[in-house]
């Protein structure tokens, strides 16, 4: 290889040694391509270009960075603090049926594709602050390990009403794969129809999924109540030898 040809990967150095340093991210990324444009040969008019062409062809993936930005800033507006107190005013409603009605509306709103932020952009902010406000309604603070249960019970609820919900959107990449493939075994099928039997494999999934996570949360409720009656127990007694020492005094 020419040594001259080297001097092309200059970009690749300035990131590398930017992000060691932890320079501000962006300012890397376009010193590099700066960098990697002039030591090319290549022209301002046609680095623009291609600055502007990467930029249309990746625009989804602008959108999921302006999820997390949106997402942040309403966090930073009180968005937890009002899932929160929206679910104190729910008297019967429990982690399990919080986590239940996400999972229903998660897997509507896939079958359609729409994709509004899964665990990092709807359930940290959102879903788990209600989740942890049911739980806290006795007064009491919860636990790491209920509170990372839940987060797990989250997440799960998330992938499993998103993975069976997608496949019921026509036209989909699941469904276009799986068309490709049964037509090259010389099996001509529609995409609706291909929708249409994975409906009773969505539903059944997500009875199963809602009915499995309910049962963690009683299970995690059950152990929550056996903790606070022995600390409550643990206090009567305290007391009662206070008293004792007292009356003895």
């Amino acid at each position: 290889m020419d040594p001259a040809e080297l001097i092309k990967l200059l970009g690749i150095v300035i990131v590398v040694a930017g992000f060691a340093l932890k320079l501000d991210s962006i300012l890397i990324i376009m010193v590099a391509a700066v960098a990697t444009a002039v030591v090319g040969g290549m022209d301002p008019v046609a680095f623009l270009d291609t600055l502007g062409e990467s930029f249309v062809s990746n625009r989804s993936m602008c959108i999921f960075i302006m999820t997390f930005v949106i997402t942040g800033t309403l966090e930073r507006s009180g968005l937890r603090q009002a899932a929160a107190a929206l679910i104190r005013k729910l008297k019967n409603a429990s982690a399990g049926m919080i986590v239940s009605a996400y999972g229903v509306v998660r897997v509507l709103f896939a079958a359609f594709n729409v994709n509004f932020g899964g665990v990092a952009g709807f359930i940290r902010p959102v879903v788990m602050p209600m989740e942890q406000a049911a739980v806290e309604r006795d007064g009491n603070k919860i636990d790491e390990k209920h509170l990372e249960e839940l987060k797990g019970v989250s997440a799960g609820i998330d992938n499993v009403a998103w993975f069976f919900g997608q496949v019921l959107f026509i036209g989909g990449s699941g469904g276009l794969l799986v068309q490709g493939t049964l037509a090259g075994l010389g099996y001509d099928v529609s995409l609706a129809d291909l929708a249409a039997v994975q409906v009773p494999v969505a539903v059944l999934a997500m009875l199963a999924a809602i009915v499995y996570y309910n049962l963690i949360d009683r299970r995690l409720m059950k152990r929550r109540g056996r903790a606070g009656a022995s600390d409550d127990a643990a206090v009567a007694e305290k007391d009662a030898q206070a008293e004792k020492g007292g009356d003895a005094r």
